[in-house]
């Protein structure tokens, strides 16, 4: 199948392949940021803080994952407004729930003694829909993405009793799943609504027997029924009513919403004051990316991560191995010799290079890096890049020497990124600097109207890279807005660091300590087998198909599951996996808990026998991990 495209994207694209070579830079070229700024905790407390924008009330507007609300902060003294709960928003997972939102640029906008009667708020979320049918590739009745989709709608504002009211549906029935779901919404200078779709997490982990379809476009025939599965990776362009507007790029000779494709997880866009439209996306092991949007282009994915130089990445299509796939264990570090597989360049279409990546390494590079002791992701060269805001200081206004920068917030890394653009704003004009350091995972950004505070909001979990080296789930600042406060040059710019002591034993308690003692974990062959398949069902999406390599949760095998719970009780364990799904505690049977935790024993190394493991507390307390 051809594809067609306008000679404007392909120019572009040859225009991005002669950027400077700092577009492609290696983790080692960041350079420490020599900026000086107070820190703040202006609010914590809130459940997933993911969408951030400075509202024309001079308030933080913000949506809370999966709080399902959006909260008017007050950035001085960090009070909490909720403007409305939406309990139609359903967050089974990490990646789903109240994600995007865009204010109307008229909202609260008067003339005169009138009101612009545009007082409107766009958000996207996902939500459960079994009107629309369960997803062909969703076979478990149990399973909670079986009838999740996403919709955007529209909502009014009340000012008079600050609240969002008068919901509409603008669009429903758009692809929502397990991974990647990406979320972001914005309104262009041109008066119409960009949102962005992931692929899935397709093609990796639990869901590594799924075609990516980042490349599928949509068919007339699709679009008619408004069927928009083939809406996942990319970008969609909407009029404010919901409807494809007429001058929307025509692709494979369709005109559908989609703005662009060919991409993996883009959690971040935003515009510059020329229409231009950046956006941050997650890579696999190498290659985060920021690009420019243009329309109808194609940025590569997944046949290409970053620039297409054959650097560390191949396109492996796990869904077409010779040997079935469900038969297969996915790996991160090694492909499977009955996995297709093939080259960056062998991907010959034209497609749109970033103007930047986070960060590129050779073929050959060990992802395997003992300091995160089995977590290997974390240390990996991505950075888990979320949201991106354009800065520009104006003359006598704003932060000195950020005449045109992006700003990057990055999850595994805790980290805000600068990357100086070019006059034109077209490429980057240097390296990433590094600010903020910490034991957090930045969200996403907002900036005050003098431009001299930014307003970072963090998750209130996760995985990160530990500022002492390794890995940490401990957050610093969990679901809190923080404000970094512009003081003045001077050398590497230091962030504060919160010393956390142990927490003091109560009075008449005794410490615990790991225990040798009581009797070795017991379990059937059988039980473990159920378990791989309600593990594969419900647990791999954040801790990963091998236990080790989930982006979300922490490893449930080898050495940090070894330290975690060595010397605990299988009784202890077992609770603590009743606690999960972390969006449906305890929705699993008694049964299921007990098959997971033996298989989850299997992998590490225990040894399936006759006697059954046993979904009672007294009996599982009499068995010690070792």
């Amino acid at each position: 199948m051809i594809k067609r495209f306008a000679p404007a994207a392909i120019l572009l694209a040859l225009v991005v392949s002669a950027a400077p070579v700092f577009a492609q830079d290696p983790p080692s070229s960041v350079t420490p940021g020599t900026k000086q700024f107070r820190k703040s905790v202006v609010a914590s407390g809130l459940a997933g803080p993911w969408e951030m924008t400075w509202g024309p009330d001079n308030m933080l507007w913000v949506t809370e994952r999966t709080g399902k609300r959006i909260t008017r902060v007050n950035p001085a003294n960090g009070q909490k407004t909720v403007a409305i709960t939406i309990p139609e928003v359903s967050a089974p997972g990490g990646q789903d729930g109240l994600l995007g939102m865009a204010l109307h640029p008229d909202l609260l906008r008067n003339s005169g003694d009138r009101n612009s009667g545009n007082d409107y708020v766009y958000i996207g979320y996902t939500y459960v829909d079994e009107a629309k049918g369960a997803h062909a590739d969703v076979p478990d009745p149990r399973s909670p993405y079986r009838f999740l989709y996403t919709k955007i709608v529209r909502l009014t504002y009340d000012k008079s009793t600050g609240t969002l009211t008068k919901p509409l549906d603008l669009i429903t029935g758009m692809p929502a799943g397990n991974d990647h779901q990406s979320g972001r919404v914005k309104i262009g200078p041109d008066r119409k609504l960009y949102y962005t779709i992931g692929d899935q997490g397709n093609n990796q982990l639990g869901n590594f027997c799924r075609a990516v379809e980042s490349q599928r476009l949509p068919t007339q025939q699709e679009i008619a029924a408004k069927n928009y599965a083939a809406y996942v990776g990319k970008s969609l362009r909407l009029n404010l009513d919901g409807s494809i507007p007429s001058d929307n790029p025509k692709l494979n000779g369709v005109i559908s919403h989609v703005y662009t494709y060919g991409h993996r997880n883009m959690q971040g866009i935003d515009f510059g004051p020329d229409g231009t439209l950046y956006a941050s996306e997650h890579g696999p092991k190498t290659d985060d990316e920021v690009n420019i949007l243009t329309a109808g282009s194609n940025y590569g994915w997944p046949n290409v991560a970053g620039k297409r130089d054959n650097n560390a990445y191949e396109y492996a299509r796990w869904a077409e191995a010779s040997t079935p796939c469900s038969q297969l264990s996915f790996s991160d570090l090694a492909i499977h010799p009955s996995v297709p597989r093939e080259p960056e360049s062998a991907f010959t279409k034209p497609f749109v290079e970033p103007i930047a990546t986070m960060f590129t390494v050779p073929t050959g590079y060990n992802f395997h890096d003992p300091a995160c002791k089995g977590v290997d992701f974390i240390c990996w060269p991505t950075v888990g890049t979320s949201g991106v805001e354009y800065y520009r200081a104006k003359t006598g206004k704003g932060i000195p020497g950020w005449d045109k920068v992006l700003l990057v917030t990055t999850l595994k890394r805790g980290s805000l990124y600068v990357l100086p653009l070019s006059k034109d704003g077209k490429s980057a004009a240097g390296h990433f600097s590094r600010y903020f350091h910490s034991d957090n995972r930045f969200r996403d950004t907002a900036i005050s109207p003098d431009g001299m505070t930014i307003y970072i909001a963090t998750d209130p979990g996760g995985m990160a890279e530990a500022m002492a080296g390794g890995t940490t789930r401990s957050m610093q600042d969990p679901g809190a807005i923080l404000a970094f406060t512009y003081e003045g040059e001077g050398g590497p710019a230091t962030t504060p660091v919160t010393s956390k002591a142990a927490p003091a034993v109560p009075a008449g308690q005794t410490p615990v300590t790991a225990s040798t003692t009581g009797a070795l974990p017991q379990f059937t062959a059988a039980q473990s087998a159920a378990g791989k398949t309600a593990y594969n069902a419900n647990c791999a999406v954040c801790h990963g198909n091998t236990m080790m390599n989930g982006t979300f949760g922490p490893p449930l095998a080898g050495e940090y599951f070894k330290t975690t719970w060595s010397g605990k009780t299988v009784g202890e364990f077992h609770e603590k996996a009743k606690t999960m799904p972390p969006a449906a505690p305890a929705s699993l049977s008694g049964e299921t808990y007990a098959n997971v935790v033996a298989y989850i024993l299997e992998t590490n190394g225990y040894k399936p026998g006759n006697a059954a493991l046993s979904a009672a507390s007294d009996a599982l307390n009499k068995l010690t991990i070792r």
